[in-house]
């Protein structure tokens, strides 16, 4: 079976294109990281790739808003084919910055179609600082989501200023309707955050951390899954590896974050 061809971009600030690019040549893709300009030069390159990501990062330094300026490049100069793309059997990730963009390009929760207009957003978080911690996810198992199939609750590094979600009362009730919410902040014990911080990190509404599409083809997510690949990346691996040697356990290679990647090369075995 071919590996999936994954194209990455990069460009004006997004500053995670090459871990993220490793994270999906570890599970299976083969990527290739190309500037969003090269993209508008040679747009049908687009047809010759399975999987859209939009790392994380700062595009355009957040002026106007973070993901605002980079949709709005796309918009102007490539939702044509981005729409395209969707229609194809293809899928689409947005990590923090990334899913930012997807937010403001529409394509996330679209819960009325792939119309361009944003339905929601991700606001300065509540304590209007940048937040860089560990956090736990639980995985919505009824969601639809291609990316988090298998998955139960993650450990998951988060890196922002601006990831607070929110959406109008309407719209949050057509998100919980649709089951397109990916993944909710909890407690360590897996109880729900209900905007406690630091366990909801930026007081996202409903304890949101991810929403997905109707189809479930495109997951934007503000924790980093690229940032927690390995077991030695946690910031508890320490403690973790005294219980797995008094249990005479062999030490996990990866950790919670491999398997966003691997879900989405088995989409197309």
């Amino acid at each position: 079976m071919a590996k999936p061809l994954t194209l990455v971009i990069t460009g004006y600030g997004i500053n995670c294109e090459e871990e993220t690019s490793y994270a999906f040549k570890i599970a299976g893709a083969e990527p290739a990281i190309i500037h969003i300009n090269d993209i508008i030069e040679n747009k049908k390159m687009l047809r010759d790739y399975s999987i859209l990501v939009f790392p994380g990062g700062f595009s355009y330094g957040d002026d106007t808003g973070s993901g605002k300026a980079l949709a709005g490049r796309i918009k102007n100069n490539l939702f044509d084919e981005i729409m395209d793309f969707i229609r194809r059997d293809t899928l689409m990730l947005g990590i923090c910055n990334g899913f930012q963009v997807l937010v403001n390009l529409g394509v996330v929760p679209a819960t009325d179609g792939f119309t361009g207009i944003s339905q929601a957003a991700l606001e300065y978080n509540q304590s209007f600082r940048y937040q860089c911690r560990w956090v736990d996810v639980k995985i919505e198992n009824d969601s639809p989501c291609v990316f988090t199939r298998g998955i139960d609750r993650m450990h998951i590094p988060v890196a922002h200023g601006e990831g607070n979600f929110y959406a109008p009362d309407d719209i949050l009730d057509l998100i919980n309707s649709k089951k397109l919410v990916a993944m909710k902040y909890v407690k360590q014990d897996g109880s729900p955050a209900s905007g406690e911080f630091p366990f909801n990190p930026n007081g996202s509404l409903l304890d949101i951390a991810s929403v997905c599409s109707p189809d479930g083809r495109i997951m934007g997510m503000m924790p980093h899954p690229e940032r927690g690949m390995f077991f030695t990346q946690r910031d508890d691996w320490t403690r973790l590896r005294e219980d797995y040697i008094r249990r005479g356990d062999e030490l996990p290679e990866f950790s919670d974050g491999i398997q966003i990647f691997k879900n989405a090369v088995s989409y197309f075995k």
